[in-house]
């Protein structure tokens, strides 16, 4: 059995203090409605058939939020498998001091399941419901557990003198 891949793109930037907030969105659909804590995800997907993982990660960023990335540099944070399996593979992107990234703004993609469970009907919902900038803490409550690492990862980028502040 292949392995499941996913891949995304981590926006962060500075805030007016010099802390670091990181952009993470709330999984859409009523799987999710209700929860809060481990309920959010760095927005990404899977690749289509042969296509490059950076690129998946742009497109499944823009996908998921409505809007793309932002012309930011992006840096690997590498990999890391999650609690089901699969394995994610992450950019961060810093968004420079002085550019607007408004988290209230999207216009997500939407996914269709059958519900309500076994009823033969379907529906369609938001792949995000929502999105929000984060201090390190926050998110690392808010993502679901696979992904804490890359709020680890991001922030030893930032320390070894990555970003700019």
């Amino acid at each position: 059995m292949a392995t499941r891949r996913s891949a995304g793109v981590l926006l962060y930037r500075f805030d007016a203090a010099g802390g670091v907030e990181l952009l993470v969105a709330h999984m859409g659909g009523p799987l999710w409605a209700r929860r809060d804590e481990h309920a959010w995800s760095i927005p990404k997907g899977e690749p289509e058939e042969g296509e490059d993982l950076l690129d998946t990660a742009a497109r499944e960023f823009a996908e998921e939020l409505g809007r793309p990335v932002p012309p930011v540099d992006l840096v690997p944070l590498g990999e890391a498998r999650q609690g089901g399996g699969k394995v994610v593979t992450v950019w961060a992107g810093e968004l420079p001091a002085g550019s607007a990234f408004d988290a209230d703004d999207l216009d997500p993609g939407t996914f269709t399941m059958e519900w309500p469970p076994r009823s033969g009907r379907t529906a369609e919902f938001p792949e995000v419901d929502r999105a929000a900038w984060s201090t390190p803490e926050q998110a690392r409550s808010r993502l679901v557990t696979g992904q804490a690492v890359f709020v680890d990862r991001l922030l030893e980028h930032v320390a070894g003198g990555g970003g700019s502040r």
